[in-house]
């Protein structure tokens, strides 16, 4: 399905490394399939943030099965957006078919993640990529930041945001992108945490848009989803201070985010290994969640066909992916992550690398771009760089 921009991509060159980015928004027409959960009602203050909290995180419960009554088809021409970035080496050249990335943000924050405006950009995964060839493709998610928002229940959940990334990935594919004229000869899928969720529920569902896949802060054990739910305390996020002094963030109630400083630390760092600041600065640009994501997360496919290559990363204290341990599987695998392996029984090629001195938000640790090394050493050992034909 074509996907045109609206209006012309807006140049953007990066003065402290050497890139040439594109932003625009894109409008994706899309349908899926969504829960509909008539169970329950969409939190209308903090305190019923709170008891949806407390109902998703009981022992022995079912909060979405509980929720659910059924299925219906929602559908919607939504507005995505999205940043393009090339090294300027070749922001003047369109034929030489470079290896995409396309960059899937997890809670909590929104495109920037991939390219950090701190400390002159040092954390920015998109400068560190670039460096090594690829071309970038980050969107904010659909719901958050600059992208449509919608109701937090019934449309935005997982199920749409994978149809959102499905059809980006083909207009990019066969460069019916408007603005962007360059085909890529391969395009690699990178997330982080919901992001990388959603990444894996694509190639499950569409193992043949994809040519390599990179799933950071992800594992496939659920165990500690009630731990990352507690930790953030959810609130609403039009009530919230942070989303409240950024002007054009207008979030319906249902959509919630971390409560404080304390939270988004317990979630994402690992102390005392980043810096302090940073730590402030997530606090100053975090994004929400909806309810729907919340509800939907467990709903996605439990296997992928795919059959290209695979790195599954996480900190080595990455609380929401290990529950602060990722080493600690009392044997049953080389690491937490290392057990998704049995979700890609038909991968070209499976690797699991944990991050030291790191938590769930990777990218804003002191060695983050050591991470940025290694996936980029992975990519390339598989045949994911520039110039090399596509594999499949």
């Amino acid at each position: 399905m074509h996907i045109a921009t609206i209006g012309a991509w807006i140049l953007a060159t990066g003065l402290v490394s050497a890139k040439t980015c594109y932003n625009a928004t894109v409008p994706v027409p899309v349908s899926a399939r969504n829960g509909v959960f008539d169970n329950l009602s969409t939190p209308k203050n903090n305190m019923e943030a709170t008891m949806f909290s407390i109902a998703a995180t009981r022992q022995g419960g079912n909060f979405t099965e509980d929720a659910l009554t059924g299925y219906a088809t929602v559908s919607g021409h939504y507005n995505i957006s999205a940043q393009y970035c090339m090294p300027n080496s070749s922001a003047s050249s369109n034929s030489s078919q470079p290896v995409l990335q396309i960059l899937t943000h997890g809670i909590g924050f929104d495109k920037t993640y991939w390219d950090l405006p701190y400390n002159n950009f040092n954390y920015s995964y998109v400068d560190y990529a670039l460096s090594r060839g690829y071309h970038t493709l980050s969107y904010d998610r659909l719901g958050l930041g600059n992208s449509s928002h919608g109701d937090p229940k019934s449309e935005i959940q997982a199920f749409l945001e994978v149809e959102v990334l499905a059809q980006i990935t083909r207009s990019l594919r066969n460069a019916s992108l408007s603005g962007i004229r360059t085909r890529p000869s391969k395009i690699v899928h990178v997330g982080h945490s919901f992001g990388s969720y959603l990444t894996f529920a694509l190639s499950a569902t569409y193992p043949d848009l994809s040519d390599g896949l990179v799933l950071t802060g992800f594992s496939t054990n659920s165990s500690f989803t009630p731990q990352f739910v507690a930790g953030s305390n959810f609130q609403q996020a039009r009530l919230d201070p942070s989303i409240r002094s950024r002007p054009g963030l207008n979030y319906s109630l249902g959509y919630l985010v971390t409560s404080n400083m304390g939270n988004v630390e317990y979630t994402l760092f690992d102390p005392p290994h980043y810096d302090p600041k940073i730590l402030a600065f997530a606090e100053k640009i975090k994004q929400p969640v909806t309810v729907g994501e919340l509800l939907t997360i467990a709903g996605l496919p439990q296997e992928s066909k795919f059959s290209g290559p695979v790195l599954v990363m996480a900190g080595s204290n990455d609380m929401a992916s290990c529950g602060g341990n990722c080493t600690a599987t009392g044997g049953a695998s080389e690491s937490i992550p290392a057990a998704a392996k049995e979700a890609f029984p038909d991968a070209k090629t499976f690797s699991a690398y944990i991050q030291p001195n790191t938590g769930h938000g990777l990218n804003m640790h002191y060695n983050a771009t050591g991470g940025y090394k290694q996936i980029a050493d992975f990519l390339g050992n598989q045949g994911l760089s520039k110039n090399m034909k596509r594999l499949r």
